[in-house]
């Protein structure tokens, strides 16, 4: 079983704790982003990235300031701030849980194509949906092509916590009964009805990526209805093989977002 999330835009602004303990696998291939990248003048990156001033200025730093050295590296998993990291809850895991999310979790990035946990990465921000000057850069699902589904195991399930933007780089390259792409929705109190809540479904994905992780669990359909984080439930009547749906009356989970939910 491999789980795959997504890399988040805000990243932190001084080194986690951690170490790094491997370095990423297509790193080749972000030194050649980077590169691209470089050439973006703070103004041209407001433009191409609909950003203010003063956030492009902010990434521009970033971009001058990141490197591959690994001496001077950060573990990607402690890297990102999120929603889903909210979920994620890595400051937790123990030495064992961490050592089973290298083998297991991956992290979809615009930059560095897939992240094990644990990789050393640089602060930076590219979507994966982010189109760059040049033919070669215009569109990264084309320059990442099957190169990071290639990473991937070759058989087994795909649990897909993972935004459609970032996950398409993978699901276009695999065979499609191997993905399971579970969805969380939460009741309405004014129609009663399950709807999409965006802050909530984000953070539940982290938390779903947790406890798949902690519970060392089993990537079964049968297994993965008992997930009940968060206030979360099992839906079989919404529910597919390869779409389980989970639904919350009352979210759990709002002390756990970065933002207001």
């Amino acid at each position: 079983m491999v789980v795959l999330i997504h890399t988040s835009k805000t990243m932190r602004t001084e080194p986690p704790g951690g170490r790094p303990t491997s370095a990423p696998a297509l790193l080749d291939r972000a030194v050649e982003l980077h590169a691209q990248l470089r050439t973006l003048s703070p103004r041209r990156i407001a433009t191409l990235m609909e950003l203010s001033p003063t956030l492009a200025a902010r990434v521009h730093e970033q971009l001058a300031a990141w490197h591959a050295d690994p001496v001077d590296q950060w573990p990607a998993v402690e890297s990102f701030l999120g929603d889903i990291y909210s979920g994620l809850q890595v400051s937790s895991f123990s030495a064992a849980d961490r050592t089973y999310a290298s083998r297991h979790l991956r992290i979809l990035s615009g930059l560095y194509g897939i992240l094990r946990p644990y990789d050393g990465i640089r602060p930076y921000r590219l979507e994966m949906g982010q189109r760059l000057p040049g033919t070669k850069y215009s569109n990264l699902y084309k320059f990442w092509g099957s190169a990071i589904a290639e990473q991937l195991p070759k058989t087994g399930p795909i649990v897909n916590l993972a935004a459609a933007e970032y996950s398409k780089v993978v699901l276009d390259h695999v065979d499609p009964a191997r993905v399971i792409s579970p969805r969380f929705l939460t009741v309405n109190p004014k129609t009663g009805e399950p709807t999409f809540v965006a802050v909530h479904a984000k953070i539940a994905r982290g938390a779903f990526a947790r406890w798949l992780i902690v519970g060392r669990v089993k990537a079964a359909t049968a297994a993965l209805a008992d997930f009940a984080e968060l206030g979360y439930r099992f839906d079989p009547s919404a529910s597919t093989p390869r779409e389980p749906c989970f639904v919350c009356e009352d979210f759990e989970g709002t002390g756990l977002s970065i933002r207001r939910s």
